[in-house]
């Protein structure tokens, strides 16, 4: 699928798909990316979700927010998985579609 949409509308791929780059109204310095990857049909990297996609939330404090949605009734899916450029979290919302949620390491944030 990155290949096509690479291809067809000429969005730049790498292996996780095309990253728009957009600045903060609030300081048009910081620099933040909205992350799009097409996945596989045969991906389990929504599971437990059966639904064809997953979206992807970037949150601040995702610590705090997890603790909130917890005292909600809300679980999380998994555990917390750090990387370079930020921490992810998983859970449900009540349709069963699988929400990411980002807590990225760049400087604007939302």
């Amino acid at each position: 699928m990155r290949a096509w949409y690479e291809k067809a509308l000429q969005l730049p791929m790498d292996q996780y798909g095309h990253s728009f780059v957009w600045r903060s109204d609030d300081n048009p310095e910081a620099r933040g990316i909205t992350q799009w990857s097409p996945m596989e049909e045969s991906t389990d990297y929504y599971a437990p979700s059966e639904r064809e996609f997953m979206i992807n939330y970037r949150v601040e404090h995702l610590d705090d927010l997890l603790a909130s949605l917890k005292a909600q009734g809300i679980s999380q899916v998994g555990a917390i998985e750090d990387y370079d450029y930020g921490r992810f979290a998983w859970i449900m919302d009540p349709e069963g579609r699988k929400l990411e949620l980002w807590e990225p390491k760049d400087a604007a944030l939302l």
